[in-house]
């Protein structure tokens, strides 16, 4: 009886342990199905040939675990159980912020998620328990396993301790090996088969040309995907990838060649090119600032009333847009400050920041200037030590430059610190380029309630809620800034520009339609998800206005450069300026998923890389084309420029182009 009492609570577990495979199987497919179901990507759900892929997937990961002895094999499948359940809840947490998947780019820069903080815990549910509901069962079951003298002693199934003969023992290798293969075998075909069809038809391009990893997601799931960019990274840094044909070389060139022609033309033919030769550059970044609560109120009151004063004296466009991608604020420093496209995968600034750029910082400093950033921040964060001084900036003013006298958010409130970079930038010497980088508008947006001074009424205690009232802080910020460059003299001896970097990451899109009092249609949303403001303040408040024409980020170094009088065809640079007599024609802006606009249609590529799929809009009022044709030499174009950009920025051709 006491004997039956100790075996007794190890019973539950011989089902298990003698389908042990087919169980972590079976759960982990539970789990990815889970995932698919909460990232509910559009023309992606779960069907059967990704059901195919995932449990194909899943025996190619675990296969080698029939080579072990059974004790052996439950504590492996356990450990693999917990390892791909973290790696599928942190893509989850990170889709929630980024609407991608977390690539080997973007976990060297794993540094930096400690420092997200609360934004982090914002993108929890208490629904991801499911996630690791197993493991209350898992869990302990490999404790008593691996530590429990009285498991080991009553073990299940029973099987002899050791093999009494050596041709016994090469039995049970030889089982082992063979079924382990066996399992290889039917995983890979599992895999193989669904993955060949697809790039036999409609996924045939993906593999090469994808510009979203949710597309490559589509065909081999969120674990082969793992698998497909860790070959991927490993073909581009270790095997040939640093190769770059002739053939490659001399697209690249043409292309930036004809860009730099554009730009040669407009220096020529523009009045306005020169016109405020030897001024002053301050261009502010402000962090997760959209355009669509410019001019709006709440319960009467102005959202932003310090920009929408200072849009009387100023150039404000309306139709400008973030190009960003997975590095964020470092892709709109990038995009802002070089002029070139992010890239798809990581953050520019941690993959490639000892290469070489045409910076906005470097051209000027050859031109007489001073440059300097300033950033209340650690120096560390996106790698902008070295980048800066990748970049060409003199000194980089990090969080250790400033007193943080009032501490606000990730670090100093924005008002105090403009003031104190206002104060620094009054004992350079001039002419300077200062470039400020915002930062209490950043995710979650949760400000103290002392620095809240907007009514947002049915918003209050929501992310939304908060969201206006990190943009109404920040507009306070703004005008206080302004005034104090007056009272220093710098006002009217300095460009004065700001930007919005990214959108704010909210996914629900009902208290948008809420607070714009409309229902919105697919291109509404791409156009405010994109859409960030961009005012240009010259010294003699000449040009003020609203302007229509579409630009980006890329344009904002082209701009600066034309005012000042400083050519740039020569430089390696996708954008063209925008503050000119007359607007350019034929202006593009590409994304980096590939979609792209002129002002006149707006194209959004398919997120499953299905050509069909995507859809051509009338850019004024967002009605769908019914023939989707008159976007695709746009698509081509836009496909053309981020083949462009990637050659330049993944192989090091700014020198090259320069025949250095």
């Amino acid at each position: 009886m006491k004997r039956r009492r100790l075996r007794a609570p190890f019973r539950f577990a011989a089902p298990l342990l003698r389908l042990d495979l087919f169980a972590f199987v079976l759960l982990m497919l539970f789990k990815l199905a889970l995932f698919d179901r909460l990232v509910h990507v559009p023309y992606m759900d779960m069907n059967g040939d990704d059901r195919m892929v995932a449990v194909g997937t899943l025996v190619l990961v675990s296969f080698w675990t029939l080579w072990l002895p059974w004790r052996g094999r439950l504590l492996a499948l356990i450990a693999l159980d917990v390892a791909l359940t973290a790696i599928v809840y942190c893509d989850l947490v990170y889709f929630r912020y980024f609407q991608d998947l977390i690539t080997v780019p973007v976990l060297l820069q794993a540094g930096q998620v400690g420092e997200l903080g609360a934004s982090i815990r914002a993108l929890l549910s208490p629904g991801d328990l499911w996630f690791a509901a197993d493991w209350l069962l898992l869990l302990p079951l490999g404790c008593i396993v691996l530590f429990g003298k009285r498991f080991r002693r009553h073990r299940l199934p029973r099987q002899t301790a050791y093999a009494r003969s050596r041709a016994e023992r090469t039995r049970i290798v030889v089982r082992r090996l063979l079924l382990g293969l066996a399992a290889f075998a039917v995983g890979f075909a599992l895999v193989f088969v669904p993955v060949h069809k697809a790039r036999a038809s409609w996924a045939s391009e993906l593999f090469t040309g994808n510009w979203w990893n949710m597309s490559l997601y589509n065909v081999t799931g969120v674990l082969g995907f793992h698998g497909y960019d860790l070959y991927r990274y490993a073909d581009e840094h270790w095997l040939h990838g640093n190769g770059v044909t002739a053939a490659q070389t001399a697209q690249a060139k043409q292309w930036f060649q004809a860009r730099g022609e554009t730009r040669r033309q407009l220096d020529e033919s523009d009045p306005l090119f020169g016109r405020y030769r030897g001024k002053n550059v301050i261009l502010i970044q402000l962090e997760a600032f959209q355009s669509f609560v410019i001019g709006q109120r709440i319960n009467g009151q102005e959202v932003t009333p310090n920009i929408n004063k200072l849009m009387t004296s100023s150039m404000y466009f309306d139709n400008f847009y973030h190009q960003t991608a997975q590095g964020r604020t470092s892709d709109a420093d990038l995009a802002a400050n070089a002029s070139l496209q992010p890239m798809p995968s990581g953050s520019v600034f941690t993959r490639f920041a000892q290469h070489g750029y045409d910076s906005m910082a470097r051209t000027l400093k050859e031109n007489g200037y001073a440059a300097n950033a300033f950033h209340a921040y650690d120096g560390g964060f996106w790698n902008r030590n070295i980048m800066y001084d990748t970049l060409g900036y003199d000194r980089f003013y990090s969080k250790n430059a400033f007193v943080i006298d009032e501490p606000l958010g990730w670090s100093l409130g924005d008002k105090s610190f403009f003031k104190q970079a206002t104060a620094m930038m009054k004992t350079q010497r001039q002419p300077f380029y200062s470039f400020l980088i915002s930062l209490s508008s950043h995710h979650p947006y949760t400000l103290p309630a002392k620095v809240q001074t907007l009514d947002v009424g049915a918003f209050k205690g929501t992310i939304f809620g908060d969201y206006l009232e990190a943009v109404h802080y920040v507009d306070a910020a703004i005008g206080e800034m302004a005034d104090e460059l007056k009272a220093a003299g710098l006002w009217d001896t300095s460009i004065f520009m700001f930007y919005g970097d990214h959108d704010n990451s909210i996914p629900d899109w009902q208290p948008f339609e809420h607070f714009l009092g409309r229902q919105l249609s697919d291109a509404d949303r791409f156009r405010i998800l994109k859409g960030v403001p961009f005012l240009v303040h010259l010294p003699d408040d000449a040009r003020a206005g609203t302007y229509h024409q579409v630009g980006g980020q890329l344009d904002i170094t082209p701009t600066v450069l034309h005012l000042l009088g400083i050519p740039s065809s020569d430089q390696v640079m996708i954008g063209t300026p925008l503050v000119t007599e007359q607007p350019l024609p034929d202006k593009r802006v590409v994304f980096r998923n590939g979609a792209f606009t002129d002002g006149r249609v707006l194209y959004l590529p398919a997120e499953d890389g299905l050509p069909e799929h995507g859809k051509c809009y009338r850019f004024a009022d967002g009605s769908p084309l019914a023939d989707a044709s008159g976007c695709q030499a746009g698509a081509d174009e836009a496909r053309n420029e981020l083949q462009a950009s990637d050659l330049v920025v993944e192989h090091d051709l700014v020198p090259v182009l320069h025949g250095e």
